[in-house]
């Protein structure tokens, strides 16, 4: 292995936004923030979706308003001469 092209893997923590949990693993990946775990302070990174909660790993699914969007569709092309079709 070449000495000096590979990256320094170190401790980092990954924090799901929506649960809050924390994940500490090695990366890569750099941060200017920090956060503090069990006396230990880590680089924080703020990630949307983990294995907390995905739904794939927790079996949920969210409930997604599609007769919302569709509407809001319909409303933004209406100007346009009626129903939007596809061609």
């Amino acid at each position: 292995m070449k000495h000096g092209i590979h990256p320094e893997y170190r401790p980092v923590a990954f924090k799901d936004a929506s649960t809050g949990k924390l994940i500490i693993t090695r990366s890569t990946a750099t941060s200017e923030r920090t956060v503090e775990h069990d006396g230990a302070t880590y680089p924080l990174i703020v990630v949307d979706v983990t294995s907390d909660s995905h739904p794939l790993w927790t079996g949920k699914q969210r409930l997604v308003d599609t007769a919302g969007r569709v509407q809001k569709f319909q409303e933004k092309y209406a100007r346009f001469g009626g129903r939007a079709s596809s061609r």
